[in-house]
């Protein structure tokens, strides 16, 4: 599975040694870019720690993850395991510095305007589509 989202923020350095030998783990939390954004956190492990020092908040990356789930003491604790990473877009600019995007916008056609002449400000009137279209909410 891939998800596609912006860096928030990364979590705290775990380190510790098992049976295996030493371990490091740290979590890096990202924000989706879908119609409604989630925030998933993402374990990254040993061999990854050193690739998210690089990410700066504000940018935009793919990671390649694994879902898993396992039973303790009748608890279930599930993990977002990434096990490789791409940056898909440049680093955020710093605060009060616009982002250009290397693709142009485009604008929303307004489908639903009122008339000039029957627009007042008083009016609160709602105009619906006329035809039978289903809205986008998720609910």
């Amino acid at each position: 599975m891939e998800i596609i989202g912006k860096v928030v923020r990364l979590g705290n350095l775990t380190e510790g040694t098992s049976a295996r030998g030493p371990w490091r783990k740290q979590d890096l939390i990202i924000e989706t870019e879908e119609q409604y954004p989630r925030t998933v956190c993402l374990t990254c492990w040993t061999n990854q720690i050193d690739e998210i020092q690089k990410f700066a908040p504000g940018q935009t990356i793919k990671a390649q993850i694994e879902i898993s789930s396992r039973e303790f003491n009748g608890k279930w604790y599930t993990d977002v395991r990434v096990w490789r990473f791409d940056p898909v877009g440049a680093t955020a600019a710093p605060m009060g510095t616009p982002v250009q995007s290397a693709q142009p916008v485009q604008q929303q056609p307004m489908m639903h305007q009122t008339p000039p002449q029957a627009a007042t400000p008083q009016s609160t009137e709602y105009f619906a589509p006329s035809d039978d279209s289903v809205d986008d909410l998720p609910f």
